[in-house]
């Protein structure tokens, strides 16, 4: 006699089905409930961060800002972020600012003070543009930018302790590229004393061009204070000619360009958040 199967629970089977059909459902809901905000309306992409960056002739320039734009999305996933460049490289900043159409952005200048570059070049791309653009602050003066400087010359060889007797022949000439513009000076040399703050020993801006003390210049006026041990730091965003050439110079160590390091992403979003916080208070303020 072959024994029968038990029979099947009709009511329990349509429970589970039931049940799992809610359950999609639900999961569906969620996640759409994620774009809308409290009080039921969708909740607005934000602004688009672009990136501007001088451009180099120098291929390693473009692959550390892109290595830098890979940080800042690290930190900040959902963020739009473009690049457009001032000129040399592509995407050129009025192609990508075309691009984007009316949408709102925010320009974060890759540039380590106030210049023409800051005052006239990129708001002047910007007006002309069908996107309603913000430019931010340049990326110095600011701790953060004292803290990627003293990476690299850690990296370099500075040592983490230096008794008072090498302190006294010790000294840093902060490498800049140089501006005719006396703004620009005046953030460089806010750096230096922020460094030389950091360091406990004197730090000299000097630049590459367009400025003074050259870089050699201030060798000079060191070595005539006694201050054989010098250290050249970096204060270029990326590798390139001035870079190369400044770091040439030292007679002792010469710390690698700013890069793509932790600090240099988390001080763009912080300019980036700066404009934005700007631009909510004056609209509040309307």
């Amino acid at each position: 006699m072959t024994a029968s199967n038990p029979p099947r629970d009709e009511s329990r089977i349509h429970l589970d089905s039931t049940a799992h059909l809610m359950n999609s459902i639900s999961s569906q809901l969620a996640g759409r409930l994620r774009l809308v905000s409290p009080i039921g309306r969708r909740r607005p992409v934000p602004p688009a961060l672009v990136l501007v960056a001088h451009g180099s002739r120098d291929p390693r320039a473009l692959d550390t800002v892109r290595a830098l734009m890979d940080r800042v999305r690290e930190l900040r996933p959902a963020l739009p972020l473009h690049l457009g460049h001032i000129e040399l490289n592509e995407p050129l900043l009025p192609d990508t600012l075309a691009a984007l159409g009316d949408a709102p952005a925010v320009l974060v200048p890759l540039l380590l003070g106030r210049g023409y570059h800051v005052k006239q070049d990129i708001p002047e791309m910007a007006a002309a543009a069908p996107a309603r653009t913000r430019v931010a602050a340049p990326l110095g003066p600011h701790p953060l930018l004292v803290d990627a400087l003293h990476t690299r010359l850690t990296e370099a060889g500075w040592p983490t302790t230096m008794d008072a007797t090498t302190r006294r022949s010790t000294a840093v000439v902060l490498a800049a590229a140089g501006s005719r513009d006396p703004d620009s000076a005046t953030d460089t040399r806010r750096t230096a004393r922020l460094l030389a703050d950091r360091l406990g020993v004197p730090v000299i801006p000097a630049y590459a061009s367009a400025a003074t003390p050259t870089v050699e210049t201030a060798l000079h006026a060191l070595a005539a204070r006694g201050r054989h041990r010098v250290a050249i730091a970096s204060y270029f965003t990326a590798p390139g000619r001035f870079a190369t050439q400044c770091g040439q110079t030292a007679p002792w160590i010469a710390s690698a360009p700013l890069g793509a390091q932790e600090a240099m992403a988390r001080l763009i979003l912080h300019r980036y958040d700066q404009a934005q916080a700007s631009t909510e208070a004056e609209l509040a303020s309307a």
